[in-house]
């Protein structure tokens, strides 16, 4: 039976790359890349937006630091941050946020579980 830690690795670990495309007119403007947020990461970006509890900041934040395209690059500078509160539709910086917070879903989840019963 495989150990709980490398079943968690494997399933959820930061190897995982999750994308999200953002549309308009049925046009795929950008593809967002982005590899899981682990705990160490959300304390740092915490830090940066120093500690705050403001979770449109934390967002924010998070979406700058993990964003990739899809070489890998980093999509966003930290400098970048005023121009995306003041220059881009909230909802499309939602859009994103939202589908990074909810990477890794239940399905993948309930899969794991599935897995580990069956070892």
């Amino acid at each position: 039976m495989a150990r709980a830690i490398e079943l968690l690795k494997n399933k959820f670990g930061v190897s995982q790359l999750y994308s999200h495309p953002i549309v308009k007119d049925g046009e795929t403007v950008l593809t967002v890349f982005w590899h899981p947020l682990t705990i160490a990461e959300r304390e740092t970006i915490q830090k940066k937006t120093g500690g705050i509890e403001d979770a449109n900041e934390f967002a924010l934040a998070l979406m700058i630091q993990k964003a990739l395209d899809e070489e890998g690059n980093r999509l966003f500078a930290d400098g970048d941050k005023a121009s995306l509160r003041r220059e881009v539709e909230a909802a499309v910086l939602q859009e994103i946020q939202l589908a990074m917070l909810e990477s890794g879903t239940d399905k993948e989840v309930e899969d794991a579980k599935a897995e580990l019963k069956s070892e």
